[in-house]
């Protein structure tokens, strides 16, 4: 894996100039085949663990975890709670057949880089927060369950025969359920789950149901943050030290995570807004597109040793938050070096966020 270029041998990397040569969709045709974001997934899963556990158990070093290719699972799939199954079966994917769901694939996915500028970020954001507390707040009730829908697209590296070469997911609906508790969920999603889609499970290996953390968040875990945005920022480079290439860009994609993929209350979303104004690196980018091509202003940050940049998407009016895009900047990316910039790793749109009292139960609007 490169090694992670000097932050201080140059000034402001994500002010840097859009880049010369963007990959065409048109530069390859790649063979049908399934992606391997779950190799990222489990890292994260792993390295979580392996800290749990630390304080008891002697535990092998895992290397940090990259950022995630596709949003996280919060809680994994029932016929993949096994780390031991999922580690054997899912970090690469090599020539012969191939296992789980079938999906469209097609070339990568890729977007015109923007150029990254850190002025006028804090007031941005201060536009941005003030937004979350007028925006209509979604209210979870008694035995409900939190309805996300979005649409999401990743690219990734596929090794067949010793060959690596780029292809994506395609751009395709996403849903998502889960109890306030989160002791029951269900995910759909053709790119990692069966068409009918699979049951989420927090069970862990003792039988017993895993709490709410910041990597792995609930409805009812979110009420307990704090919504003073120091103490919060405090408490997510607390808990997640160790974790991703640095501190400050682990806590910049905790963030990220708790703004896409939950219900957070007026007050937190206010408050997790205010926190990522303190993270060191953090730029706005004029002009992003979320996964369904709506365009806006963006929340950013570069990550040092994979050299893409993460930026959340606001609407440039109402501020309201579009969805997420990690997009490759520097040149060489990923384990192959195959990764140009301009490539869009992971793409989402959020579309659709709704408290709803049955799990797989569809709401007919967003209200």
């Amino acid at each position: 894996m490169r090694q992670p270029r000097p932050s201080n041998s140059r000034p402001t990397p994500d002010e840097w100039p859009e880049s010369e040569h963007l990959l065409s969709l048109d530069e390859a045709d790649f063979p049908a085949g399934r992606h391997a974001f779950r190799k990222e997934e489990l890292m994260t899963f792993i390295q979580q663990d392996t800290q749990d556990a630390a304080a008891t158990t002697p535990a092998p070093s895992v290397a940090p975890a990259r950022r995630r290719l596709l949003r996280p699972l919060f809680i994994l799939p029932a016929t993949a709670c096994s780390l031991a199954v999922l580690a054997a079966g899912a970090l690469t994917i090599v020539g012969g057949a191939e296992s789980g769901p079938d999906t469209v694939t097609g070339p990568p996915l890729t977007a015109t880089v923007g150029a990254g500028t850190s002025s006028g970020v804090p007031q941005l954001l201060n536009r941005i927060s003030l937004a979350a507390t007028r925006n209509p707040e979604v209210k979870v009730g008694p035995g409900q369950y939190v309805y996300i829908e979005s649409e999401v697209g990743s690219t990734y590296e596929r090794t067949v025969d010793d060959k690596t070469t780029l292809a994506s997911d395609g751009i395709h609906r996403r849903q998502i359920w889960n109890s306030a508790d989160g002791t029951e969920g269900w995910l759909i999603d053709p790119a990692v789950t069966s068409p009918g889609g699979e049951k989420l499970d927090r069970t862990n290996e003792k039988g017993t149901s895993e709490p709410g953390r910041l990597n792995a968040p609930t409805h009812d875990y979110l009420a307990t943050l704090p919504t003073d945005p120091d103490a919060l920022l405090k408490k997510i480079y607390k808990e997640t030290k160790g974790m991703g290439n640095t501190p400050d860009q682990q806590a910049f994609t905790t963030i990220g995570d708790l703004l896409h993929e939950t219900l957070p209350s007026a007050e937190l979303n206010t408050a997790l807004v205010k926190a990522a104004a303190k993270i060191p690196g953090v730029v706005q980018v004029k002009d992003s597109a979320d996964a369904i091509g709506r365009h806006g202003i963006a929340v950013a940050r570069l990550d040092e040793t994979s050299g893409a940049r993460t930026e959340w998407v606001f609407d440039p009016k109402t501020y309201t938050y579009l969805g997420e895009r990690t997009i490759q900047v520097r040149p060489h990316g990923g384990d192959s070096g195959l990764i140009k910039p301009g490539t869009v790793l992971y793409t989402e749109a959020v579309t659709l966020r709704q408290a709803v009292d049955a799990l797989k139960e569809v709401p007919s609007s967003n209200v």
